[in-house]
């Protein structure tokens, strides 16, 4: 590899370590949120809150959707739900047009508890982000608008061009 390819290659790989590293920071984050508005009751680890975050985005989701959007078994996604149910943060129903399956809600007081943790990690953002200038809030709004875009397999395809001709302009 010539010194012009190892730049860029190096050029590619900068911006694959800065978001790595942010994700990290967000996860210790989170989980700071997490911690902050635990109760005795509240759940134990991320990967509860993680279904918590799937069940929510999906009001009645069906338990086999969740084990694949989580990629885990279903034993272990039960016992997650077993925890949860437990302490009143989620209901198990039948499904309506297949008595074999169960479909997975959030209570009231599993959405509220969701609703404290978002909240505490939104304003540990808006705090960092209202110390950058106003062009780096500019262009991490862009940077995160077309990383969503190639991430989230639902986005519109025009969201993925958009995003895609913003970067294309950019450069």
């Amino acid at each position: 590899m010539n010194a012009s390819e190892a730049a860029t290659t190096g050029f590619r790989q900068e911006p694959t370590h800065a978001a790595s590293s942010i994700v990290e920071l967000l996860d210790v984050m989170w989980d700071h949120a997490r911690n902050a508005t635990a109760g005795t009751a509240a759940p134990g680890s991320t990967s509860q809150l993680r279904l918590m975050y799937v069940i929510d985005g999906e009001e009645g989701v069906r338990m086999r959707v969740v084990c694949h959007r989580l990629s885990s078994a279903p034993p272990t996604v039960t016992r997650m739900c077993d925890r949860l149910q437990a302490i009143g943060f989620l209901e198990r129903l039948p499904c309506p047009d297949n008595g074999r399956e169960i479909t997975l809600r959030l209570t009231p007081a599993g959405r509220e508890h969701l609703q404290r943790i978002r909240a505490q990690r939104d304003t540990m953002l808006h705090q960092a982000i209202e110390n950058m200038t106003p062009g780096e809030r500019g262009a991490l709004a862009q940077g995160l608008a077309g990383l969503r875009a190639q991430l989230d397999p639902s986005a519109a395809p025009g969201d993925r061009l958009r995003a895609t001709a913003g970067r294309n302009s950019a450069a």
